[in-house]
């Protein structure tokens, strides 16, 4: 009978060691070279400026993840439903302005009143004012945007947009949280930074090779892109004439820089300011378990057969920053308490700064910092 337990246990442990080892997942990790986290530090010390934030009630959607104002002075959000909700400054008027059907991230207006739009199912699409939606790109040199993100509009018409994943589709793998979990697990930089030209109807790549290509925003003389590299912890600033350049490859030369590094947190959305500022959304803290696998694939496709409660997914702190096109640090706000999920970025009027989010159940503001 003993020998018969002994047996049976030692069965379910070579299965244990054998699922561990062998069975599929979606991911093929590479080793990923990352500096030590710097710690909340300097001008970026821990503080609860972001605490106590005020809430706009939302109706029972969620996931805000995306802010910008219209034509018309009211307030545009995308959610996780499909749901553009419209609204007054103030919250007031809330109603669903359009629904994708998918997942609306990115969104900016350009000059006759369309709302562009990255939609992780649909690629980059635009609604007219009188909610036809049109997609623009749904692929590119015969590959399919799998993760469009973000998005701007320049002066000129142009439309550039990332997408942040060549591997994995948010439709294909549960959702955007999902699938940008499985792109910075596998660490093999697909994510790609493009522009769209109305006039002809034709798409670039301006350059590849990111890890988790997320934020985007256009410099005040319309000459350059700050783009957010997740996966690096790091913000990117890219001439707009740049063409199909890898940024695994260093060095890059004088097309693009990084102009902010090694961040303590993971940089999620980029938005125009007032002032000369450019707000960045830290989605959440840097993962001490998850930098130690950084070089070592192999244990990462062991975590990755395990329980999703036993992956090193970051701790909950809300975190906002605003910096210059030099990149010098202009302000910093922090809530370690978290009680404001996934702080991706920050839309800034004159009298509020709205907080965006990937989860959180209703939109976060606050009085803007005199």
């Amino acid at each position: 009978m003993q020998k018969r337990i002994f047996l049976g246990f030692g069965l379910v442990i070579l299965a244990l060691v054998a699922y561990l080892l062998a069975w599929p997942i979606p991911i093929q990790p590479v080793v990923v070279k990352l500096q030590p986290a710097p710690g909340y530090v300097g001008l970026l010390a821990a503080n609860t400026k972001l605490g106590n934030l005020h809430t706009i009630d939302l109706k029972g959607d969620v996931g805000p993840e995306h802010i910008v104002f219209g034509p018309d002075g009211k307030l545009y959000t995308g959610v996780a439903s499909g749901n553009i909700l419209r609204m007054q400054p103030d919250g007031s008027g809330l109603e669903v302005f359009a629904n994708t059907g998918g997942r609306p991230l990115g969104m900016a207006f350009d000059a006759v009143g369309n709302l562009i739009v990255t939609d992780t199912h649909l690629g980059l699409i635009a609604i007219a004012p009188d909610k036809k939606i049109s997609v623009l790109v749904n692929t590119v040199n015969g590959e399919p945007l799998r993760f469009a993100d973000a998005v701007v509009v320049a002066q000129d018409g142009k439309i550039y947009f990332t997408d942040a994943s060549a591997r994995f589709a948010p439709k294909d793998w549960g959702g955007t949280f999902e699938a940008s979990v499985l792109d910075l697990m596998e660490g093999s930089a697909t994510g790609r930074v493009l522009v769209y030209n109305p006039a002809d109807k034709t798409t670039q790549v301006l350059a590849r090779g990111l890890s988790f290509a997320n934020g985007l925003a256009l410099s005040a003389n319309q000459q350059s892109l700050m783009v957010n590299e997740t996966g690096k912890f790091r913000v990117w600033k890219l001439a707009i004439s740049t063409r199909d350049i890898d940024l695994r490859e260093p060095p890059v030369g004088a097309q693009a820089r990084i102009l902010l590094d090694n961040l303590p947190g993971y940089p999620d959305n980029l938005m125009r300011g007032l002032n000369g500022k450019i707000w960045l959304g830290l989605a959440a803290p840097r993962s001490p378990d998850a930098d130690k696998l950084a070089e070592k694939p192999f244990l990462r496709s062991i975590v990755m057969r395990l329980p999703r409660a036993l992956w090193p997914v970051p701790k909950a702190y809300g975190h906002v920053m605003a910096f210059t096109e030099d990149g010098y640090i202009a302000s910093d706000l922090q809530d370690p308490s978290g009680a404001y999920p996934e702080t991706t970025g920050v839309t800034e009027t004159a009298d509020r700064l709205y907080v965006q989010s990937l989860h959180a159940h209703s939109l976060g503001w606050m009085a803007a910092p005199r």
